[in-house]
């Protein structure tokens, strides 16, 4: 059997589609219609990714159990792939704020989710766990996805992980958005969102500014070119 994902979605339509689709291409699947359900299921064990609607009926939506797991050490590296309504860019933007790690919309093609959820696995399982990476004052830590700065230490997300190194590994070159789409997120070449990549850069500069004052400028937009990591 393959990997394990866990599939939320309070639409039981979604969730047979999912289900046949990921079975076939020789993932278990494990189904939850709520977050809470979702919640009992991470705990007791722990899936290899998360397909996660964005909205749910009131208690806890697929924001709320993306935002608690991330505050969950024990799931910091957990890929979070969302689902989300055509046309919902604030949902998107919502979701990546929180942790997520990539999105599909709905109604969603099934090659396009297929390649999304093994690029996020892909990528899961070959991202390096042993070396520490520093850059001037910053030092990153690939065993525990972890930027600190001195005494000061942030936690990241695999996704914010995997950004930060290949920026840092390429300090002083000008990164365009597609670039980072397929380095960072395996798309295929012209493909993929570029607000995906920006919602990223603004979650790790907001991480690394709480690190230092001085590390505010780490990360630079070259205007018309993309982002650069520069000392």
């Amino acid at each position: 059997m393959g990997a394990y994902i866990l599939a939320v979605d309070d639409d039981p339509d979604v969730l047979s589609t999912l289900s046949r689709v990921l079975i076939r291409e020789g993932l278990e699947v494990e189904r939850a219609s709520s977050g809470e359900e979702a919640l009992r299921k991470v705990m007791t064990r722990r899936p290899d990714m998360l397909i996660l609607d964005i909205m749910m009926p009131p208690g806890m939506d697929g924001l709320m159990l993306c935002s608690r797991l991330r505050h969950n050490e024990q799931f910091a590296d957990l890929p979070i792939l969302f689902l989300t309504a055509r046309g919902s860019v604030d949902d998107v933007v919502a979701g990546l704020d929180v942790g997520g790690d990539d999105y599909v919309m709905k109604p969603f093609e099934l090659p396009e989710l297929t390649a999304r959820v093994r690029a996020l696995l892909r990528r899961s399982q070959h991202e390096s766990t042993l070396s520490v990476l520093e850059l001037g004052a910053l030092r990153l830590d690939s065993s525990t996805y972890q930027a600190s700065v001195g005494d000061k230490t942030v936690q990241l997300t695999s996704t914010e992980h995997k950004l930060l190194r290949y920026m840092m590994e390429h300090a002083n070159q000008a990164l365009s958005p597609q670039r980072l789409l397929e380095a960072v997120w395996d798309y295929p070449p012209h493909t993929g969102d570029p607000d995906l990549v920006r919602a990223h850069i603004r979650n790790l500069r907001v991480k690394i500014e709480a690190l230092h004052a001085d590390e505010s400028g780490f990360i630079r937009t070259i205007h018309g070119v993309g982002y650069m990591v520069a000392l």
